[in-house]
């Protein structure tokens, strides 16, 4: 049995973890066996996300201590907790692609920067397109006045080059 010691530290440690992380999913992981928690620790193997089974009680002290109290009421349960201190969006996808594939994962509840969200905000997160996908988007609806302008200056530098093809055309018949 730890000490208190290093309960304190696995406090911090954990306290840490939350103050860092982009995002922090909950969840109940009743159910997996070994090898399928192998499988979702693969799946969130990137830089900056970290999947790992907490005491309900360490928990409790690093969520009181980093002002996220509201959370603790969500605790009841073994809790698994995925942490990612840079990309929200990707490890939100893998949890919810391993759900897709296995059924036993449930997802209880996040905090998203900061804030305490659902599993439904946490779902909407992982539906997200990719990064390339989003940054793509912006750029065409940032070019897209660009494009109707130049086709609008085009039309009538057109309208011009042919009016004065009809004046010369008028002349030279004449």
């Amino acid at each position: 049995m730890p000490n208190l010691e290093e309960k304190k530290q696995v406090v911090a440690e954990l306290q840490e973890k939350l103050e860092n992380a982009a995002l922090v999913v909950f969840t109940d992981y009743r159910g997996l066996t070994v090898e399928e928690m192998t499988a979702l620790r693969n799946k969130l193997r990137s830089p900056g996300v970290e999947f790992k089974v907490v005491k309900n009680t360490m928990m409790e002290f690093a969520l009181k201590n980093t002002g996220h109290e509201d959370v603790i009421e969500h605790l009841a349960g073994p809790n698994a907790v995925v942490f990612s201190s840079d990309d929200p969006v990707g490890p939100a996808k893998s949890v919810y692609e391993f759900i897709k594939e296995y059924k036993k994962l449930e997802v209880k509840m996040g905090i998203l920067e900061g804030q305490l969200v659902g599993a439904d905000k946490i779902k909407a997160l992982a539906d997200l397109p990719p990064r390339e996908v989003l940054v793509a988007q912006v750029l065409g609806t940032m070019q897209a006045p660009i494009t109707s302008l130049v086709y609008v200056l085009n039309a009538n530098i057109t309208g011009l080059v042919r009016a004065l093809d009809q004046i010369r055309e008028q002349k030279q018949a004449s």
